[in-house]
């Protein structure tokens, strides 16, 4: 992309030295050249950043006083630079420089040149004015068949529609310029809205015109019949019936050319008529209305040239950067228009329209046509390859002509496992289907994010729809002009979809056996997350742990973390993650997706027997400090004690320096070395005679086994942890095979045997001789190598299965 900045730099730069010799008015033509030259060096600022790997100037990041030297363009952008991509490091999608193309680049020169021509006098700027915004307008009108329109351009979109709403009141109430609000008292007027309108728009209207909510009302969809997000016609008429005989005034109603979530398209035909009917301004929005530049046009959307106004967005559809929306409508009173704000006497208004007149002029009528074709075309592309994909659900399949393609993940498998169905049977109860639409929801949550990452260029956004849950919504009409998006990145997004439903499916019906293990497993606790896309959510209650408290919890946060380091430390094909809980600040265990099947079994008792071996430790070293501290005192009142027996034992004489020498040398004492050694294993205070009689370090008490640790599961050469066994996975015959397991277990029961029996048996002198089954013992261990080194495949036991230490005793 870089690369690509670069080199439309150079070609700009270079036109723009071509254009210096053929303009006359050297103002605008060193414009043009200084605006080439800035881009050319933000563009280099921003690869000079990126090979340097994130460092940036800090200077830029601080506020200071402005200094009164003032600074040079260099340094000015390079400020800007900094302030651009100063985080680059942490979000590094979302600063970087869109391949804006030369089309933006000649967008984003419409912005100086209209500065520039703000300066004119005003009878040349009055002219060129005019001159820009008729043109724009007919332009506009002609390629997307409004005949006979007027344009207003604006920067939000949302801004031509208010403006709609004032021209229609004006044009409904006659002394609304003179009374004011005090005419809609006594007949209060009612703007209609889809229930599948942009959210926030009525609120919007309503505090740009000083209206009240009620006279906002909310049309529902389709509940039975067509499209569920679709406008339901027959109960709008009702709705108009009904304020009619309530004395309100219906009037206005915006319809939607493809609905800003799944891109439907409503009955504006049957909404023309029903508008006509009861003398009501309609208005049509959305993304679907940029193909009616294309020859074909389905019937729907070609019913929308019959509006009274509606709202185009030419910027994302041709990839212009900071060019205005426009507003088309139709009126005959030109000072109504004024007073609703729709037109302007200042020239600079007229400006707005620079940018796009310029692009326009840039793009022609075959680039424009071909950028919302190529948009259309990607949509029915990925709209094709998802058909074949099972487990898919395209939301939008009957819309054939919409730009919009929205898909989710689903599931249906058969009705008698409830838990195991992501689309629901009918028989289940609502808070089972409540329970699998958030599952689903947070599924299809986790793939839109794996999708964006992995094809970048798709521009897909996740939406929450009211009845459908979760999905995934690929808009190309809004993204593929700016981010460049080709048939090829649709073809590699249909494969990444393909490649993560194995993922999706599996981990899909691991969630219930998860909940049924963990529930069934003392000292594990399932947490319910609706929002977690993995397996599931687990907590380890630990003794001192406080269940009515939603607070944290210092112990368990630090077995959980000690919990994760050790799942971790396996290398299994599962992530582990430690958070709060869901309705609580309590640490927990979150496991991931499952690319494969998991021993669901194996994965709760690691869980639950590691948890309870780091909170056994951990009480360990909590309690060595008063262990140690009470063994001292005891070691300090037994030493003074041995002390004062020492001294009864030698007598006071012996206790005087120069007395004590003399009696010591002609009659000395035999005295035997006394202490204590303080056994950290068993907690206890021992004698350290042992020690000096026969010169070794003993210990009288048997130290206590360490925790077990989990099962360990025997598995293949290879296989991670959490794996199922692949049975039948050997190439063998059945006869050899269990000859093999015969002759292991034989070893395994002679080796039981061995140590049973010395545990009872004297030990064996180095010379005695060998009684005859430990020859066989002997015999058995060549064959076990033998069988070892000719059928490689086989697991080989572990150094704890087989034990051969001393010959077996002569009762075996």
């Amino acid at each position: 992309m870089i690369m690509g900045n670069r080199a439309i730099s150079r070609s700009l730069i270079t036109s723009a030295r071509t254009l210096s010799h053929k303009i006359t008015d050297p103002t605008l033509a060193e414009m043009g050249k200084n605006l080439k030259e800035a881009m050319k060096m933000l563009e280099d600022s921003q690869r000079r950043t990126e090979e340097e790997n994130g460092k940036k100037l800090l200077s830029g990041d601080i506020p200071g006083p402005l200094q009164g030297s003032g600074q040079d363009m260099v340094s000015i952008l390079q400020l800007v630079q900094n302030l651009m991509h100063g985080d680059e490091d942490e979000e590094p999608q979302s600063t970087r420089i869109q391949n804006i193309g030369e089309q933006g680049h000649i967008a984003l020169l419409g912005h100086s040149l209209g500065a520039y021509i703000s300066t004119l006098d005003k009878e040349k700027l009055r002219k060129l004015t005019t001159r820009i915004l008729s043109d724009t307008t007919l332009w506009l009108c002609r390629i997307f068949r409004y005949e006979n329109g007027c344009a207003y351009f604006h920067e939000e979109e949302r801004e031509g529609l208010a403006k709609i709403c004032r021209l229609a009141i004006h044009s409904r109430y006659e002394d609304f310029v003179v009374d004011g609000f005090n005419v809609l008292y006594n007949k209060t007027p009612v703007i209609y809205l889809s229930a599948a309108a942009r959210p926030g728009l009525g609120q919007y209207l309503c505090n740009q015109l000083g209206l009240p909510f009620p006279c906002l009302c909310r049309v529902p969809c389709n509940t039975m019949f067509g499209s569920q997000h679709q406008m339901d016609v027959a109960f709008l008429e009702k709705l108009i019936k009904d304020d009619i005989e309530r004395g309100k005034l219906p009037l206005l109603l915006v319809a939607n050319a493809g609905t800003a979530a799944v891109g439907h398209t409503d009955k504006i035909g049957r909404l023309k008529e029903l508008c006509e009917q009861y003398g009501i301004w309609l208005h049509v929005k959305g993304v679907n209305l940029a193909t009616l530049a294309l020859g074909y046009v389905s019937s729907s959307v070609l019913a929308a040239t019959k509006c009274d106004s509606m709202t185009l967005t030419p910027g994302p559809w041709l990839g212009l950067p900071a060019v205005p929306a426009v507003t088309l409508y139709k009126h005959d009173d030109p000072a109504l228009t004024l007073v609703a704000g729709l037109t302007s006497n200042k020239p600079t208004d007229k400006l707005r329209a620079l940018p796009l007149w310029l692009s326009l002029q840039y793009l022609g009528l075959d680039g424009i046509v071909e950028r919302i074709k190529h948009a259309c075309q990607l949509s029915q592309r990925l709209q094709e390859s998802l058909k074949k994909v099972n487990h898919i659900k395209i939301l939008v399949e009957d819309e054939l002509s919409s730009p919009v393609v929205v898909f989710r993940f689903f599931q249906e498998l058969s009705g008698s496992d409830p838990g195991l169905n992501a689309i629901p049977a009918p028989n289940m109860a609502p808070s089972a289907v409540s329970q699998e639409r958030h599952s689903c929801d947070a599924l299809n949550r986790w793939l839109g994010e794996q999708l964006k990452q992995l094809v970048p260029a798709s521009g897909l956004t996740v939406v929450d729809l009211e009845v459908e849950g979760t999905c995934v919504r690929f808009s190309p009409l809004t993204t593929a002009a700016v981010l460049g998006t080709r048939g090829e990145d649709v073809d590699q997004l249909a494969a990444c979809i393909q490649s993560k439903l194995p993922v999706l499916t599996c981990t899909l019906q691991l969630r219930e056996e998860f909940k049924q293990e963990v529930t069934g497993t003392a000292g594990l606790l399932y947490v319910d997350d609706p929002n977690w896309p993995g397996i599931g959510v687990v907590r380890y209650e630990h003794a001192n742990d406080d269940k009515s408290s939603l607070k944290s919890d210092p112990e368990g946060e630090k077995i959980h973390a000690g919990l994760l380091k050790k799942l971790n430390e396996l290398e299994s094909d599962l992530t582990f993650k430690m958070g709060p809980e869901y309705k609580s600040m309590k640490s927990c265990i979150y496991i991931g997706m499952a690319s494969d099947d998991i021993d669901v079994s194996e994965l709760v008792e690691t869980i639950a027997v590691t948890a309870r071996e780091i909170e056994e430790n951990s009480r360990l070293l909590e309690n060595m400090t008063e262990v140690v501290r009470k063994g001292i005192q005891e070691a300090q009142v037994q030493l003074q004690k041995a002390n004062e027996e020492r001294l009864l034992e030698e007598g006071v004489l012996r206790q005087i320096p120069v007395v004590g020498s003399v009696l010591n040398w002609f009659s000395p004492v035999q005295a035997s070395q006394k202490g204590r050694t303080f056994n950290l294993t068993a907690g206890s205070l021992e004698s350290t005679e042992h020690t000096y009689v026969y010169k070794v370090q003993g210990s009288g008490v048997t130290p206590p086994q360490t925790p077990s640790g989990a099962r360990t599961k025997q598995r293949l050469p290879g296989q991670k942890p959490f794996k199922r066994s692949l049975r039948g996975s050997d190439a063998v015959s059945e006869t050899s095979s269990v000859s093999h397991i015969e002759d292991l277990e034989k070893m395994e029961h002679l080796s039981g045997g061995q140590d049973a029996s010395e545990a009872n048996s004297p030990e064996r002198h180095p010379g005695a001789p060998t009684p005859p089954e430990a020859e066989q013992t002997g015999a058995l261990q060549d064959r076990a190598q033998r069988l070892e080194d000719d059928r490689p495949q086989m697991r080989k036991p572990r150094s704890t299965d087989l034990r051969f230490t001393q010959p077996v005793n002569s009762h075996l």
